[in-house]
Formats: structure tokens, C-alpha cells, sequence
């Protein structure tokens, strides 16, 4: 019997292979959200994780903010990893001389370009901002870094604007022109149709930087990636300012599932979204793709009777992927088959219509919202007071 899967929609659909890397800026973006400040050892374990998983780019951080900002930038450049290690700049030579001075290989040099921030924020001209951003695209390159030039706003900034910027950018030497959609304000199909349209006047690599205000970074970044853009910018857990940005788990269980990108290592994902809620003290939703609780959670009786006998019935992919655990729950939609399953690893031994009676006693004592812990299940197998075989410790 065959399996119609989503890569056969992906075939019929023309869907194109990538040629993609990741910056992850969680050390940088992913602070900047309201109540989160990283201990520099902190920042130092994270960058580890993130070069474990294969991230090629690890934007370190913003050095001209801070003394132990700056010091915590060169201390990730002196951990001696594989991915290359970005600082942020404004469009100032003394920001550049800050990151130079902390070893960085690649400066994100950055300059709002939209009417609406010019005025209200910059206090100056397009020409003057253009000028700005020009002259510390070049300070940089005589300087020996990358230089990614990067359009604050650039999705609320004049098309034809960008776009004479992008190619100057270009004609200045940059690496590479970054997208960035600031406050989260496009969708898919125009965010395709923006990268499309960049990807014809300039030949250096095209970043896309989305934000969630509308619940479409991930879709945005895929869609830029279809059109051609090569760097996608993450944040573990989707962390970052007002409702975060493009998650780095989600978006790589999408790369493997969906073009066949599997160079980064899953397994790892669970592991640095717990470190990153830990350092962050911003929890994870329980229902969060990829690395919520409920992930790979099941109690729903006809569901959890499927994933017992195939778990490829309600698991798109393992848990094992992403280095999570599957768990069933015990609890008011619980059946006799998953009491069973759950019964015999805690060691005992039920006759069906002992089983058939257990699960009476779950939904009754569930009603009060929250599932059944083992111990309680324990406690309610000794009071039914039925005679079963116990093999367990």
C-alpha cells in the first residue's frame, strides 16, 4: 500500500531545491525581547549548542551596547568554532572599530530605510542615511570583514528605493543585502514576490530576517528561501522582540521534511529550546511545534491505540528527530488499550475487564482538568482492589 506523502505534492508543485545557511541571532535578536538578559556564560553555552547543531553563522551580539556585551562577543570568537561569528553594527565606523576589536569574521551593518522611521526616528534624509550606510559598508570591507548590509524596514521602505540601495550595496562591496522584515508585515506570497524581484538586480546573496507580529516569520522565510534568498535568520524558540521571530527548530524540521536538507543536527533541538528556557526564563507554549510537551504527546484513546501499533499514524516525524520523548497521557480520554500499554511498564499485569473498569475510574477522576500522574493510576489500581500479576520493581 503506498504512502502519499507531502513530498509527492511537493513534486507535482515544482517546489525548488535550496541553497540555503542559517544565522541564528538569538544572542543578539532573541535578547532584545522585554525581561531577557543572557549571563555571558550563558551566551557562551548557547553559541556552543548552536555550532553543534551546524548553524553556519552565530550573530554573537551587539558590542557598542555594553563593556560586557563587547566581552562577550570576543569571548565567543575565542571559542575557536566552526560557524563564523556576526556582530551588529549601526551605520558607524566607531560600532565597526568596536566589532573589529572583538574578532569577529562578519559585521551586520544596519540602517533604517522606510519614510515612516527616517523621519520619526532617524531625523534625516534618505540621501543622508544612504550615504551613512555606504561609507561604513566600505570602513568595513577595507577592514577585512564580511559585510552584510541590512534595510531596517525594508518591507515598509519604498520598492524602488530598496532596490537602487541593494545594487549600491553591492557596488560597495557588501556580501551580502539583507531583507528585513521588521514588524512582521508580509506574507508568503509577497514576500516570494520582494526576494524575487531583489534577486534580479543584485548578485551577492540575499538575506531574509523575519519578525512574527502576524504569525508569519516561518512561512516568510520559507517563501524567501523558495525565491532565492540563501540566509535565513532564527531565534531558538522564536524568541525576540514583541511576538519574536523565525523559530530555528521549526525551521529546520521543514528544511529536512520538505527540500531534504539534512545537514544540521535535529536531535539536538529539544535540548538547546529547554537551555534557551532556562537562560531566558521564557516558557515554551506546551502545544509549540517541535519542542512543546505536547509535541509528541497522546491521549485521545483511538489515537493513542494507533500510535501504539504505528506511530507514524498521528507522528508526522519522531520524537527521536528532535531529541524528544513520546508520552502518553493518561487522562479523561484515555482507553483501555493505552491503560494497558501504561499499566505493564509500571509492572502490572490487568485482565481486560479489570482494564475496561480502570478507565471509568481515570475519566471520573480526571474531571478536574490536569492528567492522571502514575502515582495516582497507582493508587487507583490498589483501590479498585482487582487481582492482577505485578512485575514491576
Amino acid at each position: 500500500m503506498s504512502d502519499f506523502s507531502v513530498n509527492q505534492f511537493l513534486e507535482m508543485a515544482g517546489t525548488p531545491p535550496l541553497d540555503i545557511e542559517i544565522c541564528d541571532v538569538t544572542l543578539r535578536d532573541g535578547e532584545q525581547m522585554p525581561g531577557v538578559v543572557f549571563k555571558p556564560e550563558e551566551k557562551l553555552e548557547i553559541a556552543r549548542r548552536l555550532d553543534e547543531i551546524g548553524v553556519e553563522i552565530i550573530e554573537a551580539g551587539f558590542p557598542v551596547v555594553s563593556k560586557s556585551e563587547k566581552n562577550a562577543v570576543r569571548d565567543i570568537c575565542n571559542l575557536g568554532l566552526n560557524a563564523k561569528i556576526s556582530a551588529l553594527s549601526r551605520s558607524r565606523q566607531s560600532d565597526v572599530d568596536v566589532a573589529i576589536d572583538c574578532g569577529v569574521d562578519m559585521v551586520s551593518v544596519f540602517i533604517a530605510t522606510s519614510d515612516l522611521h527616517l523621519k520619526y526616528k532617524l531625523h534625516m534624509t534618505c540621501a543622508e542615511a544612504i550615504r551613512c550606510a555606504l561609507e561604513t559598508v566600505e570602513y568595513a570591507k577595507e577592514h577585512g570583514l564580511i559585510v552584510r548590509f541590512s534595510a531596517e524596514d525594508a518591507t515598509r521602505t519604498d520598492f524602488n528605493t530598496l532596490k537602487k540601495l541593494y545594487k549600491k550595496a553591492e557596488e560597495y562591496h557588501a556580501d551580502y543585502v539583507s531583507v528585513a522584515d521588521t514588524v512582521g508585515i508580509m506574507n508568503p506570497r509577497t514576500m516570494y514576490y520582494m526576494i524575487s524581484e531583489i534577486k534580479k538586480i543584485v548578485n551577492i546573496p540575499i538575506c531574509v530576517h523575519c519578525h512574527d507580529d502576524l504569525g508569519l516569520a516561518l512561512a516568510n522565510t520559507l517563501a524567501g528561501a523558495e525565491a532565492g534568498a540563501k540566509q535565513l535568520h532564527t531565534t531558538v524558540n522564536g524568541i525576540g522582540e514583541r511576538s519574536g521571530n523565525t523559530p530555528l527548530e521549526e525551521l529546520l524540521v521543514n528544511l529536512r521534511l520538505h527540500y531534504g536538507i539534512d545537514r544540521y543536527d535535529l536531535s539536538k533541538l529539544k535540548s538547546i529550546s529547554s537551555l534557551v528556557e532556562r537562560y531566558s526564563g521564557v516558557p515554551v507554549a506546551k502545544n509549540k511545534a517541535v519542542v512543546g510537551d505536547n509535541a509528541f504527546a497522546h491521549e485521545s484513546g483511538i489515537h493513542v491505540a494507533a500510535v501504539l501499533e504505528e506511530p507514524r499514524t498521528y507522528e508526522l516525524y519522531s520524537p527521536e528527530m528532535v531529541g524528544a520523548e513520546r508520552r502518553i497521557i493518561i487522562g479523561k480520554h484515555t482507553g483501555a488499550k493505552a491503560l494497558k500499554y501504561i499499566t505493564k511498564k509500571m509492572g502490572y499485569d490487568l485482565e481486560k475487564k479489570d482494564l475496561c473498569l480502570l478507565a471509568e475510574k481515570v475519566k471520573t477522576a480526571s474531571e478536574f482538568k490536569r492528567p492522571i500522574t502514575c502515582d495516582e493510576l497507582r493508587r487507583l489500581i490498589l483501590d479498585l482492589k482487582i487481582e492482577f500479576v505485578y512485575n514491576g520493581p
